[in-house]
């Protein structure tokens, strides 16, 4: 696989409090996702460099957004974050690029706007693992 930019994002969506999948890429500016997982230090004295066991995994995905409050959008999906459906341990946050695919189950909890000086309406929230299934690509 060649090296690429981050630009043609194709999928970045999140289920809204009914569980239903949001494309809400085009209102999102900015994500920064990361997985990462607990690492032991297992190290002996009889070693002179060191010895780590991966811990459990992790995962969360921030994103920076355009308040946008049109029929399925960033504000239709975030504003009752609280909101879970029975049988659901979080909402459901895909992402994929490049033919390749993210899906987390992740708990929002927060939907912060920021007016800025210039009269921008923003925000930046972020999700985290809900389910204890460790992410992966695919």
């Amino acid at each position: 696989m060649a090296k690429e930019s981050g630009l043609g994002v194709t999928t970045l969506s999140i289920d809204d409090s009914a569980g239903a999948a949001q494309a809400v890429k085009n209102d999102i500016t900015q994500f920064n996702l990361s997985t990462p997982s607990g690492v032991q230090d297992v190290t002996g004295i009889d070693k002179s460099a060191m010895e780590r066991l991966l811990l459990l995994a992790d995962g969360q995905l921030q994103i920076t957004y355009v308040f946008n409050d049109a029929a399925n959008q960033i504000h239709a999906v975030l504003k009752n974050y609280r909101t879970i459906l029975a049988g659901q341990e979080g909402r459901t946050t895909s992402l994929a690029h490049s033919g390749q695919t993210l899906a987390m189950e992740l708990l929002f909890n927060d939907y912060p706007l920021t007016r800025a000086a210039d009269g921008s309406l923003t925000g930046q929230a972020t999700g985290q693992l809900a389910d204890g299934t460790i992410p992966a690509w695919s």
